[in-house]
This record gives structure tokens, sequence and C-alpha cells, in this order.
């Protein structure tokens, strides 16, 4: 762990369009890549409590499974309903094949 960050998973381990669930801590994070950038958000969705990174992940957004809620990657906020909270999102730093995340640092992407 350095300033804040921890690795949490081999840049290999991420699918493309797709999602790596990782524990950071005690906090669950859905690390995601989608369009070739890496992000890191709450695995859990505030709408229904499961994991996100069991969802589809396209054009920037994970969808929730369960209902169907969209998330966009960036920001958090939820595309459509049922969902109605955003979910975090943390700060992403790629050092050679490690992703390391920040829990004390929100994005500043989107």
């Amino acid at each position: 762990m350095s300033d804040g960050y921890t690795r949490v998973c081999s840049l290999s381990d991420v699918p493309d369009e797709g999602a790596l669930g990782v524990e950071v801590g005690d906090t669950p994070v859905a690390v995601v890549r989608s369009e070739g950038e890496i992000y890191a958000i709450s695995d859990i969705c505030s709408h229904a409590e499961v994991n996100l990174s069991e969802g589809e992940v396209e054009d920037g957004t994970v969808e929730c499974w369960l209902h169907g809620s969209c998330f966009d990657l960036g920001s958090g906020k939820p595309i459509n309903p049922p969902a109605t909270q955003p979910v975090a999102t943390y700060a992403v730093q790629i050092d050679g094949d490690d992703v390391l995340v920040s829990l004390d640092t929100q994005s500043s992407k989107g």
C-alpha cells in the first residue's frame, strides 16, 4: 500500500468489457474494464445489494444482473431505475501490470 493505494489485482485479471470483484480491506470493489479504461466502483448495487461485478459491462456502464439498473462507471450515478442512489467510485492507478485502488480518493473520471 502506498499513498492510500492498495494493489487489488493484475491488469491481465480484468476481462475486456468485464469486471472482477475484489476486496480492499472489508470493502467490496468491482474493478471494471470498459472501452480500454479501468474503473473501480462499489461492488454492491445501491438498489438490491447484489454484486455489480457479476453484471454486464458495456459503453462505460455496468448493469446490475438482478433488476437491470445501469451505473455510469465514471460517476457511479444510476442511468435508469429501479436504482436511484449512486454507488461509490474510487481512484485507480496502473503500475505496470498492477491495478491499485484508493478508497480514500473519489475517481475524477466522468
